[in-house]
C-alpha cells in the first residue's frame, strides 16, 4: 500500500520514476518533480507548499521542474534531470513499449482531456476536412497518439496532414493567430482557447480507456501497442 508520503509525491495523471531510483534507505537531499498546466494535481501542490512541509523534517528539499507536455517528463526522466514526472497514459505507454526505463507508480485519474479544436471562422467541421491542412500537435505525447488515431478512423494518415510541432502553450497561440488550421490540443490550454476565441471539437478520445490499466503489463502493452507506435 501507498504511504501518505508517496502519495504526495506522485499525484499525477500518471506518475512516473526513472527505472534505478534510489531506495528509501538512501534518502535525497532533494527530490526533484516536474509540474505541468495538464496536472492541475502538481500546481496545487506546488502553490500549497505541501512536499516542502512534508519533507523539511527529514532535511530533505523539493525542486520543481516545468514539464511542457509528456515528450518532455519523459525526457527529463530519461536523462536524469528529475525523479518524479508526470505524463498522460498514452505517452507513458508508448515510452515503455519502446524501452524507456521508466517505473509507473501511481495512477491519478482517466480524464478525457484531448481533442482535436479548430477556430470557429473556419469550414473545416469534420476529420476528414483535415486533409492537407496545418496541424499543430506535440510529438509523443497523448494529443499526437489521439490526431493519429483519430486520422486512422476516417481511412487518413499523418501523412495527409501537415503536423507543425509545437509545445502544448505555441499550440494553443498558434491556432488562436491563424498559423495552424487545427491543434490537436488539451486541457486546461484547450478550455481557455475555447473561451476566449470560440471554436469547436472534432472529436473526443475514446482509445484512452483501459490504457492505464497497461501500464504495468508491459508485455500485454507491447502486444497491442505495436501499431500505434508505428505510426507516431
Amino acid at each position: 500500500m501507498l504511504s501518505r508520503r508517496h502519495l504526495l509525491v506522485s499525484a499525477a495523471a500518471a506518475s512516473l520514476l526513472p527505472a534505478g531510483f534510489a531506495r528509501a534507505a538512501d534518502k535525497p537531499k532533494e527530490i526533484r518533480i516536474d509540474w505541468a498546466t495538464y496536472n492541475p494535481v502538481s500546481m496545487v501542490l506546488k502553490d500549497k507548499g505541501l512536499l516542502e512541509k512534508e519533507f523539511e523534517k527529514d532535511g530533505i528539499g523539493i525542486r520543481w521542474v516545468q514539464s511542457l507536455g509528456s515528450n518532455k517528463a519523459l525526457e527529463f526522466l530519461n536523462a536524469g534531470s528529475i525523479d518524479f514526472g508526470s505524463t498522460a497514459g498514452s505517452a507513458a505507454l508508448l515510452a515503455k513499449i519502446n524501452g524507456n526505463p521508466i517505473k509507473s507508480i501511481y495512477v491519478f485519474s482517466r480524464p478525457e482531456w484531448t481533442a482535436l479544436v479548430t477556430r470557429k471562422d473556419t469550414p473545416i467541421n469534420k476529420i476528414e476536412d483535415l486533409k492537407g491542412k496545418r496541424v499543430a500537435v506535440t510529438r509523443g505525447t497523448d494529443p499526437h497518439i489521439f490526431l493519429v488515431r483519430a486520422l486512422l478512423s476516417v481511412g487518413l494518415s499523418e501523412k495527409d496532414v501537415q503536423p507543425v510541432l509545437l509545445q502544448h502553450p505555441d499550440g494553443k497561440v498558434a491556432l488562436i493567430r491563424g498559423d495552424v488550421d487545427a491543434w490537436a490540443g488539451l486541457d486546461p490550454m484547450m478550455a481557455a482557447a475555447l473561451s476566449q476565441q470560440g471554436g469547436q471539437h472534432l472529436g473526443h478520445p475514446q482509445f484512452e480507456r483501459g490504457v492505464l490499466e497497461e501500464l504495468s503489463r508491459p508485455d500485454q502493452a507491447r502486444a497491442r501497442g505495436l501499431r500505434t507506435s508505428a505510426q507516431i
